[in-house]
């Protein structure tokens, strides 16, 4: 039973075989975004792959809507300040009746490992330790999201 899930993001670049592709400014980064919610193991819940010009908070809200019957015991989402906003928050309750908990860091301009974030900053680094998942070589989205639930399956046969 999942109390809490964490949500992020990563921007990955394409290769010239790609076909759907978006400009991540943020990053300076041209390629595809993935989206992903993971427990407290890591283990993916929502996962969603995006063009790289879709902002985080929309990001979300698309791998919650693909994954919805995955999450109805979720209270509560942590997200970092990319995420910030009323949208993100009265999406999260509309769809899941949850809450969202905003992790900051501090005004400091020093290194810390904030509460609970480095679960899902884990499981980005878990996908790319699979070659395939290191640039996005695929020409369709749908291809790419496959092969990040196949590396997550992988990754859980591995374990078990």
């Amino acid at each position: 039973m999942t109390t809490f899930i964490i949500v992020d993001a990563q921007s990955v670049k394409n290769t010239d075989s790609a076909e759907e592709k978006g400009y991540d400014a943020g990053k300076k980064v041209s390629g595809i975004k993935r989206h992903i919610a993971v427990d407290t193991q890591g283990l993916p819940h929502a996962v969603a792959v995006t063009t790289a010009d879709v902002t985080d908070r929309n990001g979300a809200l698309a791998a919650i809507d693909r994954c919805k019957p995955n999450l109805e015991s979720v209270q509560s989402v942590l997200v970092d300040g990319g995420y910030t906003g009323g949208p993100l928050a009265d999406g999260v309750m509309e769809r899941l009746k949850a809450t969202v908990q905003v992790v900051k860091r501090n005004e400091l301009h020093t290194f810390a490992v904030l509460p609970k974030r480095w679960i899902v900053e884990r499981s980005f680094g878990w996908l790319e330790k699979c070659r395939r998942l290191w640039k996005n070589c695929e020409c369709k989205l749908n291809t790419s999201l496959q092969f990040v639930h196949l590396a997550f399956l992988v990754l859980q046969l591995r374990r078990s």
